[in-house]
Parts: C-alpha cells; sequence; structure tokens
C-alpha cells in the first residue's frame, strides 16, 4: 500500500519570523491520521527570517536531525556545541536524559530554509550526543546516499533506532531503487522540484507513506532533491 500525503494538506503555521508546514501533528497542529509513521515523528519544513531563530529550549528522548536546503542554521546547546550547519550538511542531536539548544538564522539578509526532523529513539535515557557531517551533492547525483543509519555505515551518521534516511538528487534519466525488507516502513519526502514515485508524479511538499511494498522508484526528476526513510513498524 502507498498512500499520498500532499503537501497543501500539511499542517501551516506563519509566524512572522517562523513560517512552517508540518507533515505530522505537532504543536498546534493535530491530525489524528498523520502522528507518526513508524518512529518518524515530525518532518518540518521552516523558513526562518534573518536575525530570527528558536531561542534556548528543551528536549528529551528524541532524535533530532537538521537538513538545510538554504542559508545557514546556527546552532547551540548544552553539550557545548557550537556549529553552523549550512546546506549539503547534516545534523543529529540526540536529546536523551535531555538537552537545551537554541536554533537561529544570524544572516542579516537572507532567509534560512531547513528541514527539522525528529525520530523516536528505539531507548530512552540515553547519553545526549552531536553529530554533523558533509555530504557533497555529487555523492547524491543520481544515486540515494546514505546519510543517517544504526550503525553508521558507509559514512553515515549515527541514529539511536533502527532506521535509515537516503537522500538524492533527480533530472531527466537519472533514476535510482530502494529496496524494503518485509515488514518495514517506508516514506518519501520529496524536498523539491519534481519526480515520479512509484509511478506518482510528485512535487515540492508531497509524500509518500509505504507499508507491504517491496521498493521504493524513483525517475524522471526535474531539479529533484528526494529524502527516502526505511523505518521499523511501531505501535500507536
Amino acid at each position: 500500500m502507498i498512500t499520498l500525503r500532499p503537501a497543501a494538506e500539511r499542517g501551516h503555521a506563519d509566524h512572522g519570523w517562523l513560517d512552517s508546514w508540518h507533515s505530522f501533528s505537532f504543536a498546534n497542529y493535530f491530525d489524528p491520521a498523520h502522528v507518526h509513521w513508524g518512529p518518524l515523528r515530525v518532518i518540518n519544513e521552516d523558513r526562518v527570517q534573518a536575525g530570527q531563530g528558536f531561542g534556548t529550549h528543551g528536549h528529551r528522548d528524541m532524535e533530532i536531525i537538521s537538513y538545510v536546503l538554504e542559508g545557514s542554521l546556527g546552532h547551540k546547546d548544552s553539550m557545548g556545541t557550537a556549529a553552523s550547519i549550512v546546506p549539503g550538511e547534516v545534523q543529529r542531536m540526540s536529546a536523551g536524559t535531555g538537552v537545551t539548544h537554541s536554533e537561529f538564522n544570524y544572516d542579516k539578509e537572507g532567509v534560512t530554509h531547513f528541514l527539522q526532523i525528529w525520530i523516536i529513539p528505539s531507548q530512552r535515557g540515553l547519553t545526549p550526543s552531536y553529530e554533523q557531517k558533509t555530504y557533497p551533492d555529487e555523492e547524491k547525483r543520481g544515486r540515494l546516499r546514505l546519510l543517517v543509519s544504526p550503525d553508521g555505515r558507509d559514512g553515515s551518521i549515527t541514529l539511536h533506532q533502527d532506521a535509515s534516511m537516503y537522500a538524492g538528487l533527480f533530472d531527466g534519466d537519472e533514476a535510482a531503487n530502494l529496496d524494503l525488507a518485509p515488514g518495514r516502513l517506508g516514506y518519501v519526502h520529496l524536498v523539491r522540484g519534481r519526480a515520479t514515485v512509484n509511478g506518482r508524479a510528485l512535487k515540492a511538499g508531497d509524500a509518500l507513506l509505504y507499508r507491504d511494498e517491496p521498493q521504493v522508484i524513483i525517475a524522471q526528476g526535474n531539479q529533484a532533491e528526494v529524502l527516502v526513510f526505511d523505518l521499523p513498524e511501531m505501535p500507536d
């Protein structure tokens, strides 16, 4: 079964300094049909205005991934991390027993456009940790590059959950497949551009949810950037 989640059906909040689209229930947006997909709990598409950001706030027992599309995202946390995340870089923060952090657009003019992704960890009470790596476009061109995995294989970032996240860039005849093992869930989020995924035409912000399907098939991209998640089942 493959279910389409159109971009326009996501939750939306415009706070002036922040414009955010929610793929799953978040803050004041609640949709009982879209609370999580396996351990995938949040995909927020955020645009933060120049000189604005999220002040210091806390998290517990969550794997938080930042995927920057435009601009830069300044990160500071209670572990002593101070970093700037730019396009091509991926950050993972494990909140574990508790961490506070801030995220800010320090640019005086440009907007920071990024995806905030939360994944429920397989274990509560972990020691908080941070990891950040760069993945050049050439590693994602015409293929699905593994970015996040439970074992850190192939240079990926380690995640405290039996879940993997891939990214790919596709144009024209470029195509890629990802096999899904029996009992696994899949989730495709079209970050930007257009592409045909398992025969369905998707545009930016659209998603596909997979259950009992053997494969994700990506083709016919037009300036397409795609995220693909391979996920375990989880009880509601």
